[in-house]
């Protein structure tokens, strides 16, 4: 199942980068997306992001592409600290 949820997330990653300008025109523009380069950049992140994750899960390295972020916020206690351990 997860393996049908990551293509699908590819397909959405590539179709919010394709129609960002009407998605980013229903969204609207906020204070705070300046910051990162408006809504339109804004989405292009997201769907950069949702495609890394995606591609992550069909190759079977979620643990090495989320270890930085779980070092820093916590979680995951069975993930070493050191990532040469994970391969």
């Amino acid at each position: 199942m997860k393996y049908i949820f990551a293509i699908i997330g590819i397909g959405f990653a590539f179709l919010l980068m394709k129609y960002r300008e009407s998605i980013g025109d229903s969204i609207g523009d906020q204070e705070w997306m300046k910051y990162v380069g408006g809504i339109y950049n804004l989405i292009v992140i997201i769907g950069i992001l949702i495609f890394f994750w995606s591609l992550a899960t069909l190759t079977g390295t979620e643990d090495i592409f989320l270890a930085p972020i779980i070092w820093v916020f916590g979680g995951r206690k069975d993930i070493p600290a050191d990532v040469s351990t994970l391969y």
